[in-house]
């Protein structure tokens, strides 16, 4: 089963690197994305207590991620949910910036499901689903970290440090990270993806 936090991003679905994501044109508040997605998948047949939408933001009671907190570094969403028809499916989003935002991206794909559906298009859409087929969240996934923490940092020191500093600190640990040092190609990645994340925290700099 996934879980609503941490995210648990799906198996076999590829990441969009922090340096390539951008705001998106969508107009609506994220209580709205999330209720127009879950109202979407109803209709679509899904059973409503099996709607789980993963995300790095802790949820209400509704199961529904707050929507008053801050943006956490990493603002993917995944939707997992059940039909009897098609078995346990999910779609994941990360292209945007705000998670309210991949959060009404996947609605929109799920309207796009319920528009083959009403168009009688039954073939179509039984392989629209099966592309969206739902593994068993890998309890070896990943745990994303906050930048600071991949760089070795406390959260309640980061008014202290700079992009220069955390650039050193970078620097350092790359050493013993990378691959050709004894390290891994895993190591590397979430070390280069704290750097990105670090230097837009400094504005770039």
């Amino acid at each position: 089963m996934a879980s609503a936090v941490p995210l648990q991003w799906p198996e076999g679905w590829s990441r969009t690197p922090i340096s390539q994501r951008r705001r998106a044109p969508y107009k609506l508040t994220p209580d709205r994305a999330a209720s127009e997605l879950i109202h979407s998948l109803k209709l679509l047949g899904v059973m409503g207590g099996s709607i789980i939408v993963s995300t790095n933001i802790p949820v209400r009671k509704d199961g529904l991620p707050y929507s008053t907190l801050r943006e956490p570094d990493d603002q993917g969403v995944a939707v997992y949910w059940h039909t009897r028809a098609h078995g346990e499916r999910v779609m994941a989003c990360d292209k945007w910036l705000r998670v309210h935002e991949n959060i009404r991206a996947i609605g929109l794909a799920v309207e796009g499901l319920r528009a083959i559906d009403r168009a009688g298009a039954s073939q179509i859409l039984e392989r629209a689903f099966s592309a969206f087929g739902a593994l068993p969240a890998s309890s070896a996934a990943p745990v994303v970290r906050p930048w600071w923490e991949v760089l070795g940092l406390q959260e309640g020191s980061l008014q202290f440090v700079d992009a220069v500093m955390c650039e050193a600190k970078y620097r350092d640990l790359a050493r013993k990270a990378h691959p050709d040092q004894g390290g891994s190609e895993a190591a590397m990645t979430e070390l280069n993806q704290a750097r990105e994340q670090m230097r837009q925290h400094f504005g770039g700099k």
